[in-house]
C-alpha cells in the first residue's frame, strides 16, 4: 500500500469518526430538547408555591420526573391525590428528602468550572440555609424526624451499588451546632465486640431515630455489607447484622425496611425488600418481588414507598411493611418523595 493511499484511508477514517461524533451530539441535544416538552397524557405540572412546612392536610414533595419545562424540579401534590396536578417549585434536585420543615437537596453545581455537585439545606420556604460541596455523584439523602440532622451519600468512585467496584462518602451535618462530619469513616467502628479498622470501609444509606442522636446505616467492608447503629454523641458505629443495605427506620422506631442481596438473582438486579423487627431481629420479606435499588420512605407505620424504573425516568410504588398485600403504583414519573403531615 502506497503512502498516499494510507493517508487517504486515514483521512476518511478521521472524517467518519467526526461525523459519528457530531451525530451523537445532535441526537443527545434532540433528546434533551424532547424532555423539555410536555408528554401527551403526562401529569399536569404548573409553577407555584411549594412549602416544606408541616401541616396542610398531608402533602408529598418529590423530584418531578415528568417531561416538560419543570422536569427535575421539586414538586408537590396532596397525599390524598398523588396522581393529580403537580405544583412545581423551580428548585431542581437530583436527590431530596424533608422532615419537620427542613429539606436537603443534592444538585448539580451550575456555577462550577467543571462538573460538580453540592448539598443544599433548605428551610420550609425552600430558601438555602446551608450548603456544602459534594465529592461525587449524589445517591442518598435523609433528614432526621426533628429536622435537626441531615445526611447524604455520594459515589466518589463507580456509580452503582450492584457490583463491588465502587466507593462512597457519607456526610452528616448537625444544624443545631453547625458540626459537619465530612465522612462517617472518621467514626470509631465496633465490629464483633472489637474496634475495627480497614482501608476498604464504605458507608451509605443513613436513617435517623427520633432522639436526634441515634442513626442506622450500611457499612461495607471485606466484601460484606452490615447494618450498623450509630451514636452521634459518642461518634461510634456498631455492627448489628450482615447483608443489609439502605435501611429506613419506621416512624415508631421499631422496624427497618431495607434491601437485601438474595442468592440466585441477577448480578445487575440482586435485591429484595425486607423488614427487620429490631426487638426480635426477625426478617420478613415484603410482597414486592422486583429488585429495588432505593432507600424506601415510610408513609406511616404500615406502608413504605420506593422507586422503580419507569418509561420516563422512575415511578413510585407502595407496599405494606408487614409482608402482606401487594405493590401498587403510587405516582408516575416521580422520585425521592417526602411525606409531610
Amino acid at each position: 500500500m502506497t503512502l498516499r493511499r494510507r493517508i487517504l484511508i486515514l483521512a476518511c477514517a478521521v472524517v467518519l469518526l467526526a461525523a459519528v461524533g457530531v451525530l451523537a451530539v445532535v441526537r443527545a441535544s434532540s433528546r434533551a430538547e424532547e424532555k423539555d416538552r410536555p408528554r401527551a397524557g403526562g401529569p399536569q405540572v404548573t409553577r407555584g408555591e411549594v412549602s416544606l412546612a408541616p401541616g396542610g392536610g398531608g402533602r408529598i414533595v418529590f423530584r418531578n420526573m415528568a417531561w416538560g419545562p419543570h422536569r427535575d424540579e421539586l414538586a408537590s401534590v396532596p397525599a390524598a391525590a398523588p396522581e393529580g396536578p403537580r405544583t412545581a417549585s423551580g428548585v431542581r434536585c437530583l436527590r431530596f428528602h424533608s422532615a419537620a420543615g427542613t429539606g436537603v437537596c443534592l444538585q448539580a453545581d451550575k456555577g462550577a468550572v467543571q462538573d460538580g455537585y453540592e448539598a443544599l439545606v433548605l428551610d420550609a420556604r425552600l430558601e438555602v440555609v446551608a450548603s456544602r460541596p459534594l465529592a461525587g455523584i449524589p445517591t442518598r439523602a435523609r433528614v432526621s424526624p426533628g429536622g435537626h440532622l441531615v445526611a447524604w451519600t455520594v459515589f466518589v468512585g463507580g456509580d452503582s451499588y450492584a457490583g463491588t467496584d465502587f466507593s462512597t462518602r457519607t456526610s452528616l451535618l448537625d444544624l443545631r451546632t453547625g458540626r459537619y462530619d465530612a465522612s462517617l469513616e472518621d467514626f470509631a467502628i465496633h465490629k464483633d465486640g472489637k474496634t475495627y479498622r480497614n482501608a476498604d470501609v464504605n458507608f451509605w444509606g443513613v436513617t435517623f431515630a427520633a432522639d436526634e442522636r441515634t442513626f442506622y446505616a450500611t457499612l461495607a467492608t471485606g466484601g460484606q455489607t452490615y447494618l450498623v447503629r450509630g451514636d452521634l454523641a459518642e461518634r461510634t458505629v456498631t455492627t448489628l447484622r450482615e447483608n443489609l443495605e439502605c435501611p429506613s427506620l419506621s416512624p415508631d422506631g421499631t422496624r427497618l425496611v431495607f434491601k437485601k442481596r438474595v442468592p440466585g438473582l441477577s448480578a445487575d438486579a440482586p435485591w429484595r425488600l425486607y423488614a427487620l423487627d429490631l426487638a426480635s431481629m426477625r426478617e420478613t420479606p415484603l410482597a414486592e418481588e422486583r429488585s429495588v435499588d432505593d432507600q424506601v420512605v415510610w408513609t406511616d407505620d404500615r406502608t413504605v414507598v420506593y422507586a422503580l424504573p419507569g418509561d420516563f425516568g422512575a415511578d413510585l410504588y407502595s407496599v405494606p411493611a408487614d409482608g402482606g398485600g401487594a405493590p401498587t403504583r403510587l405516582m408516575a414519573s416521580a422520585l425521592a418523595p417526602a411525606f409531610l403531615g
